[in-house]
């Protein structure tokens, strides 16, 4: 059975595992910086699973930062009938790509 978190970050919840590629809304660090992911809700190892109250005590997630990169645009439109009002807009969110190098838990 493999070993994964759910760890917390930017107020989203992402189930990672040791390897994996995550996507979280941009961060303030530098590609190829290597970051500590301390945030972590449950931990499931061994069979075993153990949720945190609100975290998960002595366990934390390594990961390198990989890229900075916009999301699709996000096209918005307003229109008011018969006032000649109309209002277009866009929005392209910032994300960061992760790759996650491990997970790391003291024993207790």
């Amino acid at each position: 059975m493999k070993e994964y978190v759910i760890i917390e970050n930017g107020g989203k919840q992402y189930r990672v595992e040791t390897g994996a590629t995550i996507e979280v809304d941009r961060l303030p660090h530098q590609p190829g910086d290597q970051i500590e992911l301390d945030r972590v809700l449950l931990l499931a190892r061994d069979g075993e699973v153990k949720v945190g109250t609100p975290f998960v005590e002595g366990v934390r997630v390594l990961a390198t930062v990989l890229e900075h990169f916009k999301g699709p645009k996000v096209v918005t439109f307003h229109y008011v009938p018969k006032k000649r009002i109309r209002v277009k807009g866009g929005h392209r969110q910032q994300y960061t790509r992760l790759r996650i190098q491990s997970i790391q838990v003291a024993e207790s």
